[in-house]
């Protein structure tokens, strides 16, 4: 594990956080840190510039495409509700739609 190697490195200096996710001396990670550092991802990707945030939105949706139960997508991003997470997460795909209506399609059989 990389943190475990860093913690190893870095000794006395290290500060425990209990977090998946930190600096490389254990602390919490700056939000503007990540969002520099995620742009510079995109960038060099070439990709078009989104908020970090929006990855939140994009699993959601992807999970939701795949069939998850909304109650499992809800516990992945740590929210209360399951109508809150479908209303604020889960984007109306194209798939989706086109799938929905598609069942419709027995009204106009001969």
């Amino acid at each position: 594990m990389a943190q475990d190697a860093e913690r190893k490195t870095r000794g006395r200096d290290w500060k425990e956080s209990g977090l998946v996710f930190t600096s490389g001396i254990g602390t919490p990670l700056e939000p503007r840190n990540v969002n520099r550092h995620f742009v510079g991802l995109l960038d060099r990707a070439g990709l078009r510039r989104i908020r970090f945030h929006d990855l939140r939105h994009s699993c959601a949706t992807l999970l939701y495409e795949q069939g998850v139960e909304i109650e499992r997508i809800q516990d992945v991003l740590g929210r209360s509700s399951p109508t809150i997470t479908k209303l604020i997460y889960v984007d109306a795909t194209r798939q989706a739609q086109r799938s929905t209506t598609d069942k419709l399609g027995y009204l106009f059989e001969g």
